[in-house]
């Protein structure tokens, strides 16, 4: 639209007209459609439940792709961000942010993480690892190592680097020339791996669960496997917790399923039940490497994003959170084998805690969709995996509830292709 065309809608007087304005919105959204949105609207959540506009109620079993842990509107959150709007917003990380020292000592006392920088989203905090593993070969020990070994159908992150790391091609197309530095092998061939680390490798890059990419658990012996070649090769091993961290799997993190311990991981999620935080925690070995000026954020760790950090895992020390979620995954899995046994149709049903996948022999999008009709909030890992994500608060008889919409779901589904 050129300058004298818009002008046209403010008129002489230089005041917008909303009449005008209002008819604009009616036929097109002023939002770029960088998403394939659901046609519905959510106004309202409290615990596993969602409504939308209309006044119809949903059960969540998506929380916001695994990020409402603690449920809609947890109370010591909001009593908290409250208390805190109330008293300071933002100032900079030039200055002391008491809060952020707290949010950083409870992360560190829940975790083998022994420093933290605090960011905005997991494609940040993924960002910071890339930089952190970078500069400690580059600056700390001078061998002037960049590259960042990663896994087929993982995913990292939508920033150029990020995307670049992810081992999905899908969000790369569009976006050439790719940021160099990333070598991607396929999951559990350790042979593989072995020959993609040359002089100029500096780190490998693992999620313990691969979600995006199916819900694909990685297998312990890999793991352990993947963790000696590091050690044995100079090479920094990080893990990507953004969606397996904060009681995700029934630990506070995925990998201490696994009894290996990173250099340095990332979380974000989880970690503020909702509000935007990021953050990435390395071993100490790596504190000096982020030297002052190094890396920074305007927005990462202010006092309001640390004060949701902070009611958010004292709320999960007190009420135990993370071995809740381990029985509630006990309970979800048990009745999904029950229900769903004997359908050909259901290939395997995966995952680690409250991060569950349903693999299905065809693609599940209907199946989706469906369940919206039904009152059932759920997504997709991939096109024939169902990802089921409750909140970690998630009662028997949700999960019952929940179960039994799915598996008629399900039936159903089959029905119609056999009619």
């Amino acid at each position: 639209m050129g300058i004298q065309e818009k002008q046209s809608d403010v008129g002489n007087t230089g005041v917008v007209d909303s009449a005008t304005v209002g008819a604009k919105s009616q036929t097109t959204s002023s939002l770029f459609p960088t998403y394939a949105r659901y046609p519905i609207s959510l106004v309202k959540g409290e615990g596993s439940w969602l409504w939308d506009d209309q006044g119809n109620k949903y059960l969540d079993f998506m929380s916001g792709l695994a990020v409402t842990n603690l449920g809609h509107a947890p109370i010591k959150v909001k009593e908290k961000l409250k208390q805190q709007l109330d008293e300071l917003w933002h100032v900079s990380n030039l200055f002391q942010i008491p809060n952020q020292e707290k949010a950083a000592s409870l992360l560190t006392s829940i975790s083998c993480g022994d420093a933290v920088f605090f960011c905005n989203s997991g494609a940040e905090a993924n960002e910071a690892a890339i930089k952190l593993a970078r500069r400690y070969h580059q600056k700390t020990k001078g061998t002037g190592r960049y590259e960042v070994i990663t896994f087929n159908q993982s995913f990292h992150g939508r920033t150029l680097a990020t995307l670049t790391a992810t081992g999905q091609d899908k969000v790369k197309e569009g976006y050439l020339p790719l940021p160099a530095g990333f070598k991607t092998v396929p999951l559990h061939d350790l042979e593989a791996l072995k020959a993609a680390i040359s002089d100029q490798t500096a780190a490998v890059m693992i999620e313990m669960v691969l979600a995006e990419g199916g819900v694909h658990p990685v297998e312990p012996e890999f793991l352990k496997a993947v963790a000696e070649l590091c050690k044995q090769e100079g090479l920094l091993l990080i893990f990507d917790e953004v969606q397996t961290g904060m009681g995700r799997t029934g630990k506070w993190f995925a990998h201490e399923h696994y009894g290996v311990e990173p250099d340095i991981f990332t979380v974000a999620k989880g970690l503020a039940s909702g509000f935007p935080a990021g953050a990435m925690l390395g071993k100490e070995f790596l504190r000096d490497t982020f030297t002052a000026g190094s890396h920074a954020t305007t927005f990462g760790g202010t006092p309001l994003a640390t004060a949701a950090i902070i009611a958010t895992i004292e709320t999960m020390i007190e009420d135990n959170i993370p071995e809740r979620a381990a029985k509630m995954s006990e309970y979800l899995f048990k009745q999904l084998n029950e229900k769903l046994a004997g359908l050909s149709f259901v290939k395997g049903i995966r995952g680690l805690g409250l991060l569950v996948g349903i693999e299905c022999e065809e693609s599940v999008g209907n199946i989706v969709l469906e369940g919206q009709k039904r009152g059932l909030l759920f997504v997709n890992a991939g096109p024939n995996v169902i990802r089921l994500l409750p909140n970690l608060y998630v009662t028997e008889q949700e999960i019952d509830q929940a179960v039994a919409i799915v598996v008629d779901l399900i039936h159903d589904h089959i029905a119609a292709k056999n009619v």
